[in-house]
């Protein structure tokens, strides 16, 4: 990695930050970081720390081959493949390295942050450590994973205020890339089995259709129309349904995979 980045000025590195089972929805991120000039160093690491699911992390998708083909085909100047002793030289669950623990007050301690406990606190590990690693001037993240993005946006306040040498990073939001038939492109959606991707576009759906009646329902009300719009037919269960400010964000098991979403309601 620092051979790799040896000449290059950190204010020129655009960032994207991935774990791997790259879709359109990370190809996005790096046109994002590539039209913003630069050199474009993407990372690929897939974080033990943010999985409370052992189960989960196990069978979280990789493809490292066919991830490298579709970062050269984009032109991309740096892939950063880290082991976890890499990022974790001193054990994961050290604060060393340049991690530290944050207070994120309640904002990670709902939606994701209640279902997912630890879930947050491995991102801001994980993520805290790529930056001091990669030093970017812009870091690219996908809106599809709204309370990440608000986690790591305040990672980076407090960060800054206490003076650390990478807090300097800029944070860019791209929005949500979608299937066609509005699906949010996710890593998971390859282990959908047949019959849960054909019912997870219900998921979208739900949403614009409570975006339609959020000026006239209760919160209440709106939670319970865009679940039982979801769970139409039998097979989507929602988690929750939740709002960080405008935002009306949803978790769904569609059997064995986890599906997020997200969507602005002005109400």
């Amino acid at each position: 990695m620092a051979n790799a980045l040896a000449g290059v000025t950190p204010e020129s590195v655009m960032f994207v930050p991935t774990m791997g089972a790259l879709h359109e929805g990370h190809l996005s991120l790096v046109r994002a970081a590539r039209a913003a000039g630069g050199t474009v160093v993407v990372s690929i690491f897939v974080n033990p720390t943010q999985f409370n699911d052992p189960a989960d992390l196990k069978n979280y998708p990789r493809t490292p081959e066919r991830d490298l083909e579709l970062l050269r085909a984009e032109g991309v100047d740096v892939v950063f493949m880290p082991t976890v002793e890499d990022i974790y030289p001193e054990g994961q669950g050290s604060q060393g390295s340049g991690a530290r623990a944050y207070d994120f007050g309640e904002l990670d301690k709902v939606m994701e942050g209640a279902t997912r406990p630890g879930h947050f606190a491995g991102v801001a590990q994980v993520v805290s450590r790529l930056f001091e690693l990669v030093r970017p001037a812009r870091a690219f993240f996908g809106q599809k994973d709204f309370q990440q993005v608000a986690i790591v946006r305040e990672m980076v306040r407090q960060a800054r205020a206490e003076g650390a040498n990478w807090a300097g990073v800029e944070i860019v939001e791209c929005p949500t890339m979608r299937e066609a038939d509005g699906l949010a492109r996710s890593s998971r959606n390859v282990l959908l089995s047949p019959e849960h991707r054909a019912a997870a576009p219900d998921i979208h759906r739900a949403l614009q259709l409570g975006a339609q009646k959020a000026k006239e329902l209760s919160r209440r009300e709106l939670t319970e129309y865009v679940t039982s719009e979801t769970e139409r037919g039998g097979l989507l269960r929602v988690i929750y349904f939740d709002f960080m400010g405008p935002q009306a964000c949803v978790a769904v098991q569609a059997g064995a995979v986890r599906l997020i979403d997200n969507m602005r309601y002005d109400n």
